[in-house]
């Protein structure tokens, strides 16, 4: 049975290498509860996933906020490619359905929870330290999204409100564009998403389109690493390429193919992760579940990082083009000079002969 109303705070991190989930999952067995994500409502043909995430069940954690004690469930889910989502859970039983907008506006901005998600981050990176050892994770780079749930929306229960985090006198305007991405399956429920939150009202508990919300959110959050790891290879790659043009030729052309070596690995590497990232789920004949899944990639602006990161992907191919012509053109021009170096070697031993 589905609680009155829940609130669902996420804070996706990477930890920066891909995770061997088996691994864990044996390193993990004896001490603690864990499971592997599986939908519920739907067959297993319907929607595939070639390797589930780990879902780990943390100590609960007990915060105060506006002078309204909570606590709150935390789980983790933690995926192969380097992701880890960890949420906070807050949930009211018995309370009224109105209590939602109250209760949101309470936690507007994740209001209170930074040392939470702290502390649970700090956990997560000690379950993963025998697998990634002591890599750590930035906590300062993260996505954060907020899924409210409810079994009704109640009339005084603003959703515009709600998705934006406060209390306004909305524009008609802004209510359109903010309510502008919502499905139904039946007539009594409804999923509304927008960039930084959702409402999904179900009178039974929608745990698939949870599921399906996180996961666009975790991939979204890769693509935005992965662009923000090759900006930085790019600023670092045009350095390189300076400093090279400053040598003497031998010595930049060694640079260059050492450069060339780096910008393919890169390439390659980004490459296979994002084909990961973006082949995470498989869904093939649950047309809801395929509308509301591509619609929460497209308002939490999935194509746009896409966009972003083949961009610098086919700049980095060019610039290897440009350095392997480089290369080639040193390399031509060495075997000329060797040529005629042997040629006037030649002309030096054999023309005394030739005179007398």
């Amino acid at each position: 049975m589905i609680p009155t109303y829940a609130i669902r705070f996420y804070r996706i991190y990477d930890v920066g290498e891909e995770i061997d989930l088996a691994a864990l999952e044996k390193a993990l067995a004896s001490s603690m509860a864990i499971a592997r994500t599986g939908f519920v409502r739907v067959r297993p043909t319907s929607m595939t996933m070639e390797e589930p995430p780990l879902l780990l069940r943390l100590q609960p954690t007990y915060a105060e906020v506006c002078g309204t004690g909570c606590t709150f469930t935390v789980v983790t889910r933690v995926f192969d490619f380097g992701a880890v989502s960890i949420c906070l859970i807050y949930e009211e039983k018995d309370a009224p359905a109105s209590a939602l907008q109250e209760a949101a506006t309470r936690f507007t901005g994740h209001n209170g929870l930074d040392p939470h998600f702290s502390a649970a981050l700090r956990q997560v990176r000690a379950i993963l330290s025998p697998i990634v050892g002591d890599r750590s994770i930035d906590q300062d780079f993260y996505d954060d999204y907020t899924i409210y749930l409810s079994e009704r929306l109640d009339e005084s229960v603003d959703p515009v409100a709600l998705l934006l985090g406060e209390k306004e006198d909305f524009s008609p305007e802004i209510r359109q564009e903010t309510l502008a991405n919502q499905l139904s399956y039946a007539r009594d429920d409804r999923a509304i998403l927008s960039w930084n939150g959702a409402i999904l009202i179900s009178p039974q508990p929608p745990s698939d389109l949870i599921e399906l919300i996180e996961f666009a959110a975790v991939q979204v959050l890769e693509l935005r690493f992965y662009d923000r790891g090759l900006s930085r290879q790019m600023e670092k790659m045009y350095d390189d390429i300076e400093h090279a043009d400053t040598l003497f030729w031998y010595s930049r052309v060694r640079q260059y193919r050492s450069l060339m070596k780096v910008l393919m690995k890169t390439q390659t590497e980004v490459s296979e992760i994002i084909e990961k990232v973006n082949n995470l789920i498989k869904i093939t004949d649950d047309i809801y579940y395929a509308r509301v899944y591509a619609m929460a990639l497209k308002v939490l602006r999935s194509q746009q990082w896409t966009e972003s990161l083949n961009r610098r992907i086919g700049i980095i191919r060019e610039n290897y083009r440009m350095l392997s012509d480089e290369v080639n053109v040193q390399h031509s021009n060495f075997l000329e000079w060797v040529v005629i170096i042997l040629i006037a070697i030649e002309v030096i031993l054999f023309l005394p002969t030739a005179l007398h």
